[in-house]
């Protein structure tokens, strides 16, 4: 039984969800078992904190999962409805990321096992929708690949490539989603730059410090040379939040 105490329900709560799972249980009531456990707590810490503890048990369960499917175990015939139910759990506890990430393994396995059947087969529109989530979201690469998955959907040769009534609005939206997966290509590009010269400044920002450390046994910093110092810094901020404005232009355009 769930204590109703507000400091030891939650506890109480997420241990029956980490039992749900330990038995391979990954249905509608497990959801909202979790569900329960994060929405009971005495405090906003005491939520964040079983946020935070669902969140990593999610992660090793659902690594435990696919590693068994990887295997070839019996969770190989559902691995597409586990995915599923990982996603919605990891949407529960606000990762957006895992979320993500499941979602994308769920269209994949469908794609692989239903190509041959109408009825469960990802349709183009799913994977414009992730594609679209994933570039909101800011996960480029992820975006442009949903993008060209929505596109070979799309395309006459695709198995499942239904004859549009209407040939120009076929066009238009083909049109439509091109545009949006070279937007995702330029922002992934765009992106990698930017983390690759962050990283760099940071590099150039962590080795000031440590000549800073290095002489600390030594006389301290002559005053041009503290204002040397300071220059630098401020310079190496400014052109990390002008990096940071210029991929939120981007996204904005």
């Amino acid at each position: 039984m769930v204590e109703q105490d507000g400091n030891a329900a939650t506890p109480s709560a997420l241990a029956l969800f980490a039992s749900c799972l330990s038995y391979r249980r990954f249905g509608d009531e497990d959801l909202r078992v979790l569900e329960a456990a994060l929405s009971t707590g005495a405090d906003v810490p005491a939520l964040l904190a079983t946020r935070s503890a669902a969140q990593s048990l999610l992660q090793a369960s659902a690594a435990e999962a696919f590693a068994c499917t990887a295997m070839g175990s019996v969770l190989d015939s559902g691995s597409s409805l586990v995915a599923d139910f990982f996603a919605r759990a990891f949407a529960l506890v606000g990762d957006v990321e895992s979320c993500l990430a499941m979602r994308y393994e769920a269209l994949l396995l469908r794609d692989a096992k239903c190509c041959n059947d109408l009825h469960l087969q990802v349709s183009h529109q799913e994977w414009f929708t992730f594609a679209k989530d994933s570039l909101d979201n800011g996960f480029y690469a992820i975006a442009s690949k949903a993008f060209a998955n929505a596109l070979a959907h799309i395309h006459p040769s695709h198995p499942g490539h239904l004859v549009s009534a209407n040939p120009i609005e076929e066009k238009d939206k083909i049109n439509d989603i091109t545009g949006l997966q070279n937007l995702a290509k330029s922002l992934s590009a765009q992106h990698s730059v930017q983390t690759q010269s962050a990283e760099y400044m940071k590099r150039r920002a962590s080795g000031v410090h440590e000549k800073c450390n290095l002489q600390s046994g030594k006389p301290k910093l002559t005053e041009i040379s503290m204002f040397r110092l300071g220059i630098k810094t401020r310079n190496i901020k400014k052109l990390l939040r002008s990096q940071e404005r210029n991929l939120g232009d981007l996204k904005q355009s």
